[in-house]
């Protein structure tokens, strides 16, 4: 089997060509960041249009580094939603014409199980697992049951974990994209603002980050008037860090209660998305495993960014399993993993 992925959602435009032995045979992405910075985030309709600028000529990449054609394809995946609806609509219109143009099956992929499957890519994760997807748009804890099986233990009440990276990031005059930015001044700080840790100990395993990106901006207005000093800046960024990732890891290891008790088979905490590349993150989760009984899987980070490898991935999971798409599917801009979790206020329901 090859399955050629394409990846439209957000910023990044990308084609990749995976086999059925686990190979990337190619990988083509295109990262939008440069045209969005001077707006200090992401533009909906400069990035539908790079999109259609840039994804034919990706796409022959992707082909020609796999050497292979279109008619060397078993099917043709990409992603339907959720996303910024644009972006996504280029890729899905660009994968249906293929699809119809060579007669092979076309997989309507689901962003954020590209995000939930990339583990069982990177490190074989049997199903069923527990799983924390954060990401600029998506902030939610799920058990992994398996292929279009998801249940969800949680979600944001209002910001996900990467959009209060952002907005934090834009606040200390770090630039875009805030999470890798925030990370790379916290380094040098110290947790000295000490930040309540949001929704710590409450019921539940839902999260909520917007009380915690006014509270960064009163301390920073409390500090002496001018631009922000170095020391300042890094001492922000590592208290506004420490504060999401001690909420994160209480949610979590509230769900790993849950998760543990409701499926005794489960073996593994994964981490996915964007903010999983965060390295703080990263250790403080393996901790949460470890005292679960859990082993911890994390993709690479080249993988945790939105990519084509794992739509590609995720389109051969599902064609295994005979589940292919009509040339009629709509593309979406909401697709919840768990149809049946009541609907959360703010970004959760960006998922």
């Amino acid at each position: 089997m090859r399955v050629l992925g394409i990846e439209t959602s957000c910023d990044e435009t990308a084609a990749a060509v995976v086999d059925g032995d686990g190979r990337v045979l190619s990988h083509a992405v295109l990262s939008q960041i440069a045209d969005h910075r001077p707006f200090g985030g992401i533009v909906p309709e400069v990035a539908a249009r790079s999109h259609l600028h840039h994804l034919d000529s990706l796409i022959r990449r992707a082909l020609d580094g796999a050497s292979t054609g279109v008619a060397g394809l078993s099917a043709i995946a990409a992603t339907a939603g959720p996303g910024l609806i644009g972006g996504v609509l280029v890729g899905v219109m660009t994968a249906k014409a293929m699809a119809a143009a060579a007669k092979l099956p076309f997989i309507a992929v689901n962003h954020l199980e590209g995000h939930a499957l990339t583990a069982r890519f990177t490190d074989g994760v049997a199903f069923p697992y527990l799983l924390l997807l954060v990401s600029g748009g998506h902030c939610q804890i799920l058990a992994v049951e398996g292929v279009r099986r998801y249940r969800r233990y949680g979600t944001t009440l209002d910001d996900a974990a990467g959009e209060a990276f952002d907005k934090v990031a834009k606040l200390l005059g770090l630039g875009f994209p805030g999470g890798p930015a925030i990370e790379r001044a916290a380094k040098a700080g110290q947790d000295r603002f000490k930040f309540t840790r949001p929704m710590k100990g409450k019921p539940g395993c839902d999260f909520s980050f917007s009380g915690l990106k006014t509270a960064v901006r009163q301390a920073a207005e409390a500090l002496p008037p001018g631009p922000l000093a170095d020391r300042d800046v890094a001492d922000l960024a590592a208290s506004f860090q420490a504060a999401l990732v001690d909420s994160l890891v209480d949610r979590v290891g509230r769900a790993a209660e849950k998760f543990t008790a409701d499926y005794p088979a489960g073996r593994a905490l994964v981490v996915a998305g964007g903010v999983a590349a965060n390295q703080a993150l990263r250790t403080a989760l393996s901790g949460v495993a470890a005292g679960a009984g859990l082993t911890f899987a994390a993709p690479p980070p080249a993988l945790c960014t939105d990519n084509a490898v794992m739509i590609a991935w995720a389109g051969l999971e599902r064609l295994r399993l005979g589940l292919t798409d009509p040339l009629d599917f709509k593309a979406r801009p909401r697709w919840p993993l768990d149809p049946t979790a009541a609907p959360a206020i703010g970004a959760g329901v960006k998922a």
